[in-house]
């Protein structure tokens, strides 16, 4: 630019020229030289036209009049950028300018986003003195909130002396299109009291922002005036009104004005069909369609979309395809928008080849949109590794990968690394985005690293309902529930309404066995006050938590109250029972599952043939695994054989556990090897249990179950040489037993005991209980079955040991710290021991408690002398 204050003609002619401005085409018309001001430094992109007007050809001179209306017509065709040249050259030459030259290159302004420019002709204004002019006023204020400077355009409006209803409403849609949705209701409210009629226009603008911010009864009530001042025959209002009843669930509502419109254009027709598809009506929308079809209603891009997005949500390959069809006829095969929803339709329908074609097809349009459903309709597909080959070519390529593309390629683990496309995120200042960082911290969960997904979720900006879920589900997965507890109360606090998902993640984390029990109650109780108890994934989480903590007739009324079950609910009902013993119950579960036409998987049939194998049902647990094959075609996975060779185990079955592994069309795995190597244990075959043992320590050398086992098989058959052998190997490897400890909840407080502990401060109390308990245990005959102490030593000192276990500390203190009658609850981290469940049954008769005691393999319910798994455990 030139930095003269006056230009000559060649000058300013040479000027236009550089800028390809089509101005400078009638520069030569003019005869005499001019004064020209230094012109504006427009930020504005050079365009230039086919045609000059033939208005410049036929006048020597152009006039103010001539050089609006070529200024208004370029408008008009939105050719901003054209528009903007043009001022600049007006401006450059010294043509006067008045309001309505000011007013429409605002208008040019707002539209290219250029706030820059804007802002220079706002400096011109005020030099003219032209801002007490309402139009200019009006124009200067929109192009403020179209380019997102919302302050400014407040500014602006309240320095205006005169306000008409075009300010005012350029002012609500300004603040409504920036989503500052209550301050539009106020100022609406405000207008209206200063005197101001609203026209079409301004309830257009309003019902957007009450759409928005999902205050419909506000909106019925505007819905009200509008009808009060006669603008319901208005086309566009009632499109706005049909728009906020369908974006508020109000589908009849939507209808009603539909219905009463007597003029409908193409826009009316497609918020229907869109706004069907939004709230799941999808037969409203396909008859909406049909109806817009014999209406003869010129079909549109926006007709296709929602359509085509039907088809996706449900599936539906064929009518896809029709409408593909219809999309060629109507020529419109060539929009990118409806090529991306086609591509997509067809990666849900799993024709991921027919995506890719149509994808290829799109050459130069091709943008991160299409790029991505690319990406996730491999994913989709389970094709992991080409969706991570598109994902580098879409880099390569140079198109940069936006939010929902990072969130989607975080998905395709472990064919990528978390950290890498983390490192990838932070580089394209992704990492705060909500999506991107919930992504980010769930695959980080996924890997069990809840440190790097806490620092992931620190670093959202915004942190949504979602990023608290899943923040709450990582927790939950590592059995944290004071992290989850505190990550709730905290989302709380912050003003977060928790919703279903929210409410089930925390649910999980209580179920964890070191969780407080009362706090899943509250828990419990919250999501009943919030109304959302009845909720799926709600119910199945509690029925999940209080079968593993032992309350399984609460589970059961849980399940019981259920309006809907879904497939998680059943096979909750069914493991629950299995991990308690009720076999019977836990069968008559999936019986009535069967009758209901339930469709089943591999959970089912592992939650019934654990049932089958804690009650020694071997000829049912047969009979269902044979059913789960020929009827129900599930193939058995690790898991499943686990469970058949847990089966033959538990019953001395070994010969047919070993058939089990044999026949396996893949080798075993650890927890295989680890059921038989227990078993083996407890029916004292040597040799099978040096196999098992063998198989376990190959797999997990590391595992002390396998070496405790092993030397435990060689105790009790009195080969101590052997198992000091055992022990040896297992401090070569420093592979650490774990110690066996019991806890119990009293008072919302968690105590833990190990054996022979002392630590505790009631310790006195404690073993003054246990003596006591003692003498009440001899005088109903109780004598010591020191075989389960598995040490060379003598036996008074095994009865010593025995006394002591961790269990029986947890229950003498639970005796003590609760009032009589209360029922105790322990949980142990390793198998209970024959002597133990012994003793356990007669306290349980002595003190008139019941009793109920969670270890590694089930639940124990004690209850007047006998226990709830039938002495088969």
């Amino acid at each position: 630019m030139t930095s003269s204050l006056s230009l000559t003609r060649n000058q300013a002619k040479q000027f236009l020229k550089t800028l390809n401005n089509p101005f400078h085409k009638f520069l030569s018309l003019f005869q005499t030289n001019v004064s020209i001001p230094q012109p504006l430094d427009l930020c504005v992109e050079s365009a230039s036209l086919r045609h000059t007007p033939h208005l410049f050809e036929k006048s020597p001179q152009p006039d103010l009049a001539q050089c609006n209306g070529l200024l208004f017509d370029y408008s008009r065709n939105n050719n901003n950028k054209e528009a903007l040249n043009l001022f600049l050259g007006i401006h450059s030459f010294g043509l006067p300018v008045d309001g309505s030259t000011l007013s429409c290159v605002l208008k040019v302004c707002g539209c290219l986003f250029n706030v820059i420019a804007g802002r220079q002709v706002h400096c011109q204004c005020l030099k003219l003195g032209l801002l007490e002019d309402v139009s200019v006023g009006t124009s200067l204020l929109d192009m403020y909130m179209k380019t997102e400077n919302v302050e400014d355009g407040r500014r602006v409006f309240d320095h205006m002396r005169e306000r008409n209803v075009v300010s005012w409403t350029s002012l609500l849609g300004g603040y409504a299109r920036n989503g500052m949705n209550e301050e539009v209701l106020e100022l609406f409210l405000t207008m209206q009291m200063e005197g101001i009629k609203p026209n079409p226009y301004t309830f257009a603008a309003v019902l957007g922002a009450l759409a928005s911010e999902g205050m419909v009864e506000k909106g019925v009530q505007v819905h009200c005036l509008i009808v009060k001042l006669g603008f319901k025959t208005v086309t566009f209002v009632s499109n706005s009104l049909i728009s906020m009843y369908l974006r508020s669930g109000m589908g009849k509502d939507a209808r009603l004005v539909f219905d009463g419109m007597a003029t409908k254009n193409a826009v009316t027709w497609n918020c229907m069909i869109s706004g069907f598809v939004t709230n799941g009506l999808d037969f409203a929308a396909l008859e909406t369609f049909y109806d817009m079809r014999l209406a003869g209603v010129k079909f549109t891009e926006m007709t296709f979309i929602p359509l085509i997005k039907l088809c996706a949500n449900r599936k539906e390959l064929g009518f896809a395809r029709q409408l593909h069809c219809r999309v060629l006829k109507d020529g419109f095969n060539f929009d990118p928008k409806i090529k991306t929803a086609l591509m997509v339709a067809y990666s849900k329908c799993s024709e991921i080849n027919d995506a890719f074609k149509l994808f290829s097809t799109m050459h130069e349009a091709q943008n991160v949109v299409s790029w991505t459903a690319m990406i996730s309709g491999h994913l989709q597909n389970g094709e992991i590794q080409e969706a991570v080959k598109l994902f580098f070519l879409m880099n390569k390529e140079g198109v940069k990968p936006n939010d929902f593309t990072y969130s989607t390629i975080l998905t395709a683990q472990p064919a990528v690394s978390p950290f890498q496309i983390h490192a990838q995120a932070i580089k394209a200042n992704y990492e705060k985005s909500p999506s991107v960082g919930t992504a980010i911290l769930d695959a980080y969960v996924k890997l069990g690293n809840i440190e790097e997904a806490a620092k992931a979720f620190e670093q959202i900006d915004e942190r949504d309902i979602v990023a608290w879920s899943a923040m709450l589900a990582g927790y939950a997965q590592i059995g944290d529930s004071e992290g989850a507890t505190n990550i709730f109360m905290q989302l709380v606090k912050e003003g977060i309404k928790p919703n279903e998902f929210t409410f089930s993640s925390v649910i999980n984390a209580c179920a964890s066995p070191t969780a407080p029990f009362e706090q899943g109650k509250q828990f419990h109780a919250w999501s009943i006050k919030s109304k959302l108890s009845d909720a799926l994934c709600v119910c199945s989480a509690l029925i999940t938590m209080y079968a593993k903590r032992g309350n399984i007739d609460n589970a059961y009324q849980v399940f019981r109250r259920q309006q809907e079950r879904d497939l998680a609910s059943w096979n909750s009902m069914i493991s629950g029972y299995a991990q308690h013993g009720h076999a019977k119950k836990a069968l008559e579960i999936f019986e009535e599952m069967r009758r209901e036409n339930m469709e089943m998987d591999d959970i089912t049939f592992i939650g019934v043939i654990s049932a089958c194998s804690h009650a020694g049902l071997v000829d049912e647990g047969e009979k269902y695994f044979n059913v789960m094959i020929e009827k129900h075609r599930i193939s058995p996975t690790m898991q499943l054989y686990s469970c058949m060779v847990d089966l033959y185990s538990r019953a001395g079955m070994l010969d047919k556990a070993m058939d089990i592994i044999n026949t396996m069309p893949f080798p075993a795995g650890a927890t295989v090897w680890r059921t038989l190597l227990a078993a083996s244990r407890v029916h004292r075959h040597l040799e099978l249990g040096k196999l098992a043992a063998e198989q376990l320590i190959s797999l997990q050398p590391q595992d002390s179950a396998a070496y405790v086992l092993l030397s435990n098989i060689y105790a009790a058959a009195g080969n101590w040489h052997e198992r000091r052998n055992v022990r040896k190997l297992m401090d070569q490897r420093k592979v650490k037993k774990e110690a066996g400890y019991s806890w119990i909840e009293v008072k919302d407080k968690t105590h833990s005991f190990l054996a022979s502990d002392h630590s505790h401060p009631m310790s006195c109390q404690i073993y003054s209980k246990l003596d006591e308990l003692k003498m009440r245990l001899k005088d109903m005959g109780y004598q010591p079955d020191t075989d389960h102490v598995l040490q060379d030593i003598a036996d008074e000192d095994k009865e010593t040991i025995l006394s002591q276990h961790s269990e029986r500390l947890a229950i003498a203190f639970g005796l003590i710290a609760t009032p009589p009658g209360k029922a105790l609850q322990i949980v142990k981290n390793l198998r209970v021991c024959g002597d133990c469940h012994t003793v356990i049954k007669l306290i349980s008769l002595i003190e008139g408690r019941d009793i109920v005691v969670r270890d590694t393999n089930r639940f124990h319910h004690f209850k007047a002398g006998s226990c709830s798994c039938g002495d088969y455990w």
